[in-house]
C-alpha cells in the first residue's frame, strides 16, 4: 500500500492543529422538484418515434441536496492561512429512470495572506468577466450560464497567486495542473490544462480588465473588458477575447447525407475565433431593473455547418419514412437521428444572440422575466421565474420555454418547457 495517504494525512493533522484558531461552518439543505415536458420536435423525438428507448427520455425529477461549507483560519508562524471546503451531498430520482447520486466536492483549498500578495491552492471556483448571459473572458471556470436554478458550481483545480493594490489586482493562475501532460482528447474545454492572467484598474467610476490565457492544446487567447457606471441607474459593460485555437463539433466531411455506422460528429480542434459581448444595466428607484445584452461568441458552429446539419436531418427523417424498410434500416435511421443531437451539447448554439431581462426585487422578492433570442433562426428561451427569501429560508419557482419557428435549433432541443420548484433552509 502506498504511504503517500498516510502522508497527506499526516500533514493535514498537523496544519490543522495549528489552524483551528477560529472556523467558520454554515450549510443548506434543498428539496427540488424539476417538471420536464419532452419535445415532440427534433432529431432526439424523430429516433424515439422510430425506436422507442434509444436515448434517456426526458423526465421529471426529485432531488434532495445539502450543501456545507468550512473554513479554518489562523496563522502558520507569521502567515494568516486558511483552509476553505464546499461540499455537495445530493441524490437525484428522476421517473422512470431510476436515482442517481449526484454529490461532488466543489471547493477544497488553502489560501496564505502575504500582505499585497495572497496565494492559493486546490479546488476553488473562481470566475471572470462582466457579463451577465454570457461571459467571453471566463477563462477558469468557464461557468454553465443562465441555469433555472442557481447554486454553487464545480470549482477548478488550481494554483494561484494574486496581488492587491489600492486600486487594482493581478492574478495569475495554472488551472488544471494535473492534467497537463493528457493526452488532448482528455483536455477538452474547462477541462483543458492551461495558464491564465487577469489585470484588473479601477479608474473612477469605470473597472477596466485584461485577460490572457494560453491552453495547452488550444494556444493562446486575448481578451478585455470594461464596465462603467455611467450613472446612479444605468451600467455599461462590454467585453471581447481573440483566440488562436477552440474546441468544437465538426462533422465527418465524408458523413453526407447518408446513414453512418459511427457518430459523424466529434469534437475537435478547430481554428481561431472571436468572442465579443456589449450590455447595458437600469435599476431604478423600486428595485426595479432592465437587463439588455448581445453577444457573438465565434466557437459556436457558423450557419453554414448548421444548414448542413439541417440538410442530414431532413434527409435522415425522409429515409425513415420510405415504405418497407427493413427493421436494421429503421434501426440505424434511429441512431443517426440520435447522433443529430450532440451539437446541442455546446455553450451557443448560434453565434449570434440577444438576451433582455426585467427583475423587481421588493422586500423579501426578487421576480424576473428573461429571453434568449437568436436572430439567425428565430429561436428563443424564455424563462419566468420568482424567489422568497426570508431569515432561514429560500423559495424559488421558475418555468422555462424552449421554442421558435418549425426551423429553430432551440425548438428542436429535447426539452419543451421545464417547471421548478425548490425549498432551501439555511443554518
Amino acid at each position: 500500500m502506498s504511504r503517500r495517504p498516510h502522508w497527506l494525512l499526516g500533514a493535514l493533522l498537523w496544519a490543522g492543529a495549528r489552524l483551528a484558531v477560529a472556523d467558520d461552518t454554515a450549510a443548506d439543505i434543498t428539496l427540488r422538484a424539476d417538471a420536464r415536458t419532452p419535445n415532440a420536435r427534433g432529431p432526439l423525438a424523430a429516433a424515439q418515434a422510430l425506436q422507442p428507448g434509444i436515448a434517456p427520455p426526458v423526465a421529471d425529477g426529485l432531488t434532495v441536496q445539502t450543501e456545507l461549507r468550512h473554513a479554518l483560519r489562523g496563522r502558520l508562524g507569521g502567515t494568516a492561512v486558511a483552509l476553505h471546503g464546499n461540499a455537495l451531498l445530493a441524490h437525484e430520482w428522476l421517473r422512470g429512470r431510476g436515482q442517481a447520486d449526484r454529490s461532488r466536492v466543489n471547493e477544497l483549498q488553502a489560501s496564505a495572506d502575504l500582505g499585497a500578495w495572497q496565494l492559493a491552492a486546490g479546488k476553488k471556483v473562481l470566475g471572470w468577466d462582466v457579463g451577465y448571459g454570457f461571459r467571453p473572458n471566463d477563462l477558469v471556470q468557464q461557468e454553465e450560464r443562465r441555469t433555472q436554478f442557481g447554486q454553487t458550481p464545480e470549482g477548478r483545480p488550481l494554483l494561484m497567486a494574486e496581488h492587491f493594490g489600492a486600486e487594482s489586482a493581478l492574478s495569475l493562475v495554472w488551472v488544471n495542473p494535473q492534467r497537463w501532460t493528457d493526452a488532448p482528447a482528455a483536455q477538452r474545454f474547462a477541462r483543458e490544462s492551461a495558464l491564465a492572467a487577469r489585470a484588473y484598474l479601477r479608474q473612477g467610476a469605470v473597472d477596466l480588465h485584461a485577460f490572457a490565457r494560453h491552453g495547452r492544446h488550444t494556444g493562446a487567447s486575448l481578451g478585455a473588458a470594461v464596465a462603467w457606471v455611467a450613472t446612479d441607474e444605468l451600467e455599461l459593460h462590454g467585453s471581447v477575447r481573440a483566440l488562436q485555437r477552440h474546441d468544437g463539433w465538426r462533422l465527418d466531411p465524408a458523413a453526407g447525407t447518408g446513414l453512418q455506422t459511427t457518430p459523424p460528429w466529434q469534437t475537435t480542434l478547430r481554428g481561431g475565433a472571436g468572442q465579443w459581448l456589449i450590455g447595458a444595466q437600469w435599476t431604478g428607484a423600486w428595485q426595479q431593473s432592465v437587463l439588455l445584452e448581445a453577444w457573438h461568441d465565434g466557437t459556436a458552429l457558423p450557419d453554414a455547418e448548421w444548414q448542413a446539419w439541417s440538410a442530414r436531418h431532413q434527409a435522415l427523417a425522409a429515409f425513415a419514412t420510405r415504405p418497407g424498410l427493413p427493421a436494421a434500416a429503421l434501426s440505424g435511421a434511429a441512431g443517426n437521428l440520435a447522433w443529430q443531437a450532440a451539437p446541442f451539447d455546446a455553450p451557443s448554439l448560434r453565434q449570434r444572440n440577444v438576451y433582455a431581462r426585467l427583475a423587481w426585487q421588493p422586500e423579501h422578492w426578487q421576480l424576473s422575466l428573461d429571453s434568449l433570442w437568436q436572430p439567425a433562426d428565430g429561436g428563443r428561451i424564455v424563462t419566468a421565474a420568482v424567489q422568497w427569501q426570508g431569515d432561514h429560508w429560500r423559495v424559488n419557482a421558475s418555468w422555462r420555454v424552449y421554442g421558435g419557428p418549425q426551423g429553430a435549433l432551440l425548438a428542436q432541443l429535447p426539452t419543451r418547457r421545464s417547471a421548478l420548484l425548490a425549498a432551501t433552509r439555511s443554518f
